[in-house]
C-alpha cells in the first residue's frame, strides 16, 4: 500500500469593501492563506485581473510550487548520485492563456535552474539529473502542461 499524504489550509477572502460582490469593481481580490503553524500568505489576483501587484497571486504560487518541488527533487537525486550541490537558483517562467469565455490555463512552464556543484567532473551528470528530478516531482506530475528545463551547472 502506498502512503497517502494529506494537506489542508484555509483561504479567506478579505476583499469585501462593504457591499460584497454587488458589482465587478465593488470588491477587492485580496485574500489570506492560512496554514497551521506557518506564516500567513497575503494574496490577490494578478494585476491584469484587478489584483494587488504587491502580493502573491495564484499564478505566482503555481509557478513557485513547480520550481520549489523540482528543486527538492533535484537535491534528492543529487544526493543519491553523490553530487554535492553548493548553490541552486531558478529563474522560472510560465505561460498562461485566457480563453474568450474568461477561462484560462497554463500552457507551459520553463525552469531555468542555475546549479553550483563542488566537482567539475560532475557537471554533465548534474545537468542530466534534472530529467530524473522532473519524473519525481509531485507537482510536475500533477499538472497537464509541459514543464521544461534549461539547466546550467557550474563549479
Amino acid at each position: 500500500m502506498h502512503p497517502e499524504h494529506n494537506y489542508k489550509l484555509i483561504v479567506r477572502w478579505t476583499g469585501n469593501k462593504g457591499t460584497g460582490t454587488s458589482s465587478y469593481r465593488a470588491y477587492e481580490r485580496s485574500h489570506i492563506i492560512l496554514i497551521d503553524n506557518k506564516v500567513e500568505i497575503k494574496g490577490s489576483s494578478d494585476p491584469v485581473f484587478h489584483g494587488d501587484k504587491t502580493v502573491h497571486n495564484p499564478e505566482d504560487l503555481l509557478l513557485a510550487s513547480l520550481s520549489a518541488c523540482h528543486m527538492m527533487s533535484y537535491l534528492h537525486v543529487c544526493v543519491m548520485a553523490g553530487i554535492v550541490v553548493t548553490d541552486y537558483e531558478d529563474h522560472a517562467t510560465g505561460k498562461m492563456t485566457v480563453n474568450d469565455d474568461g477561462s484560462g490555463h497554463f500552457t507551459e512552464v520553463t525552469l531555468n535552474p542555475i546549479v553550483t556543484v563542488s566537482d567539475s567532473s560532475m557537471l554533465e551528470k548534474a545537468n542530466e539529473l534534472h530529467k530524473k528530478a522532473n519524473q519525481l516531482c509531485f507537482i510536475a506530475n500533477s499538472v497537464n502542461f509541459p514543464v521544461k528545463h534549461i539547466p546550467q551547472s557550474k563549479i
